[in-house]
């Protein structure tokens, strides 16, 4: 089994419909994996009083929180100090992260004082056509203009959806990959997208794959992420780490 599989992690965003977080451990379980992105479903990154809890419930059973987020930065570094506080004390390197437009230079220069005292990265999440910092045109100029704590966590499919090669945006973006959501799309012939087993759908899963375990980058964390079957997500998910470790 490669690194990639050994390490895979899913987005807490995929079981949305189960509020508690021992919900969460067992659908984990259904699924076969041991590591985790918290998303602000299943946590409140806003209330320090209350992540020794959270945090010890998934270390409890095993669980590895790798990374939290999305969360979505504005210059407001005494609020978005308890995000960094609950990352360090979960042992997560990375926060998936977006950026208010309209809050930058100032949003990024604060982040990353942030990421800087905490050691803790940050990766953009690009989401689709219609966001800002999903094109990649954007991204290079956010990233030459940037700390290198502010990286990518590139989702593949809502790359796909803004009409790019997820392959080629990880070459492109190497030095700034921090993170990766497997994911993947089908669209109808108006261009909606839907979630579909990665893989199965527009996503070259095993050259993917392939390319991040040849560019040995060992902290990199990858994400499965599926939206689809909302109140049961587990089986197709399951067929997600299969289709992972069969590569």
């Amino acid at each position: 089994m490669g690194r990639i599989a050994e390490r895979l992690a899913v987005q807490s965003w995929c079981f949305r419909a189960f509020k508690t977080n021992a919900q969460v451990i067992e659908q984990l379980g259904k699924i076969g994996l041991k590591h985790i992105e918290l998303c602000g479903v299943h946590a409140d990154f806003n209330k320090p009083e209350t992540f020794e809890k959270v945090i010890g419930e998934y270390r409890a059973a095993g669980v590895r929180i790798v990374s939290i987020g999305v969360q979505g930065f504005g210059d407001n570094p005494i609020a978005e100090e308890s995000w960094f506080k609950f990352a360090k004390m979960a042992g997560a390197g990375q926060i998936s992260a977006t950026f208010d437009r309209g809050k930058t230079p100032e949003a990024f220069a604060s982040a990353s004082k942030l990421a800087d005292t905490y050691g803790i990265n940050l990766a953009i999440h690009n989401h689709g056509r219609h966001d800002w910092l999903g094109s990649p045109w954007m991204l290079e100029e956010v990233f030459k203009k940037t700390s290198p704590r502010i990286g990518l966590c590139l989702d593949t499919a809502w790359m796909l959806d803004g009409g790019h090669e997820p392959l080629e945006m990880a070459e492109r973006f190497i030095d700034r990959l921090y993170g990766v959501h497997i994911k993947d799309f089908v669209f109808d012939r108006a261009g909606k997208p839907e979630d579909v087993v990665v893989g199965t759908g527009n996503l070259d899963l095993a050259k993917l794959v392939h390319l991040l375990e040849s560019k040995g980058k060992p902290n990199l964390c990858a994400i499965l992420e599926y939206e689809g079957d909302e109140q049961n997500p587990a089986p197709a998910l399951k067929q997600c780490v299969e289709a992972v470790r069969a590569i």
